[in-house]
């Protein structure tokens, strides 16, 4: 029997987060929804019970480094999220290199000819599936 190696990907953000999962073979990427943040306690319960019942194995999250790759506050809360949330889950959680992740998105989402409005319900969603994917083909 093959091990699943299904992925959690989330892109944090001080009001919304960005989260697409991977198949069951660790190989694509899909784009699954944007959670609008509500408390510390009440967004970790949120993501804690959405792992458990999509069978999550290991989380990735999206590190806000800096243009020069140095990390900045951005960065430190986001390790801080990802600190609270493996201890709460007990899954290992690793860090992808999130820059340019959001601007790729818009661009591939102005092909679908929506407005700025629609896009950015969704924006943070698709910048999760890069994000992953990105960290998919690099671990494969």
């Amino acid at each position: 029997m093959i091990k699943s190696k299904r992925y959690i990907c989330l892109d944090y953000g001080d009001r919304r987060i960005g989260i697409a999962f991977s198949d069951l073979t660790g190989t694509i990427a899909s784009a699954y929804e944007v959670y609008e943040r509500t408390s510390l306690e009440e967004d970790l319960q949120y993501l804690v019970n959405l792992i458990q019942n999509q069978g999550a194995t290991k989380i990735i999250i999206g590190l806000p480094l800096n243009a020069d790759c140095s990390e900045g506050q951005r960065t430190v809360l986001t390790k801080e999220f990802g600190k609270q949330l493996k201890d709460r889950c007990g899954l290992e959680v690793d860090y992808c290199d999130e820059r340019y992740s959001s601007l790729e998105a818009d661009e591939l989402l102005k092909r679908t000819k929506k407005s700025w409005q629609e896009r950015k319900k969704i924006l943070d969603m698709v910048a999760a599936q890069i994000i992953l994917q990105d960290y998919l083909n690099t671990k494969n």
